[in-house]
């Protein structure tokens, strides 16, 4: 990985308590059940398939999320280049972050996670900081806000269903 190929220089900021200056921040959490959807909702974020259960087209370099993976995500008539920055997988939090590349509609970074409380609550969350970077976010102006929240919710309920079926099909 070349961290030149970002389009963006806080490479890794999502994993600071302060996102960087300068951006949007987006913070989305939501609440995915007990500690029995954990590691469900984990693999879920690890292997793309929140992301696929969001009705995204994704193209990763291999199957499952690791420092370096890229992947391509198409919505719409839209496709955007990432890089995965860093994965977490503890007993309190697992998912990764993602930085944008040449050809993002935006700039910055976005972390999805799964975490678990000390009292057993699992929550997904999404955090993001970002600048349009191309005409057509540029032209969407405070709409490009609102379908980035959109799409941290469609995550959100791709996941509460990834651990549904998870658990229906191996029992």
């Amino acid at each position: 990985m070349n961290e030149s190929d970002f389009t963006y220089a806080e490479v890794g900021g999502t994993l600071q308590e302060s996102l960087p200056p300068g951006y949007r921040h987006l913070h989305y959490r939501t609440r995915l059940g007990r500690d029995d959807v954990y590691e469900r909702a984990a693999e879920a974020i690890l292997t793309f398939r929140m992301h696929r259960g969001t009705g995204a087209r994704v193209k990763p370099t291999a199957d499952r999320a690791a420092p370096g993976v890229r992947l391509t995500l198409g919505l719409g008539p839209l496709t955007v280049p990432c890089e995965i920055v860093y994965v977490l997988h503890d007993a309190r939090r697992a998912g990764f972050g993602y930085g944008t590349l040449p050809g993002h509609q935006a700039r910055g970074e976005e972390a999805f996670l799964v975490e678990r409380d000390p009292d057993g609550s699992v929550w997904f969350s999404t955090t993001s900081f970002s600048v349009p970077a191309r005409l057509p976010m540029r032209l969407l102006g405070p709409l490009a806000r609102v379908a980035q929240h959109g799409y941290a919710r469609l995550c959100g309920q791709a996941l509460r269903r990834a651990c549904r079926s998870s658990r229906t099909v191996g029992s």
